[in-house]
């Protein structure tokens, strides 16, 4: 009885301090990406849908993803840095494609209408819904921004971000020193 109890307790011990992993470049799932690899778990689940910020005439940014993806984990920062900037101005909807597999969607005003099926797919749709930017895989932020300026009609040619890593998990967005005030 006595060396079954040890061999609990050491057991235990050995569980319990056991590490647990993360890493971005794998495709193992590790929990929700926003939380872990961009420090921001606001963003999931989505605060509105895209019927609603369609109806509210707002810029809207789709971002499909799967939480065990590698170009995912590598995104979520750049879409947390999107919310950073654009703050209040843009609806972000970030969805896992896991609901979304083998439904048809037929209605211009529903997410997963402009999911392709390929992860990551990032899109900007205009305050009418019409689809202003559509890419697969990793994105360059300043080719975004260029688009959300657009359609707000702002002018941000001059200024540049870049992706900063604060640990070995987390990112933020900052601005490049280079640019013009």
């Amino acid at each position: 009885m006595k060396f079954l109890k040890y061999l609990i307790i050491i057991s235990l011990i050995f569980f319990l301090n056991n590490p647990v992993y993360a890493s971005r470049n794998t495709e193992s799932y590790d929990g929700n990406i926003f939380p872990i690899y961009a420090g921001n778990g606001s963003l999931v689940p989505p605060q509105t849908s895209l019927r609603e910020s369609i109806k509210n005439k707002r810029v809207s940014v789709l971002f499909f993803y799967l939480d065990d993806s590698s170009d995912s984990k590598s995104l979520a920062p750049i879409i947390s840095g999107l919310d950073l900037i654009w703050k209040n101005n843009i609806d972000i909807i970030a969805l896992t494609t896991d609901e979304l597999q083998n439904k048809e969607f037929i209605d211009l005003k529903e997410e997963g209408y402009y999911w392709n099926g390929l992860i990551p797919q990032t899109l900007v749709l205009d305050e009418n819904g019409t689809v202003k930017y559509d890419k697969n895989g990793l994105i360059d932020i300043d080719e975004v921004n260029k688009v959300i300026a657009q359609i707000k009609g702002i002018d941000i040619n001059d200024l540049s971000f870049r992706l900063e890593s604060f640990n070995e998990y987390n990112s933020i967005i900052s601005k490049n020193n280079n640019t013009k005030n």
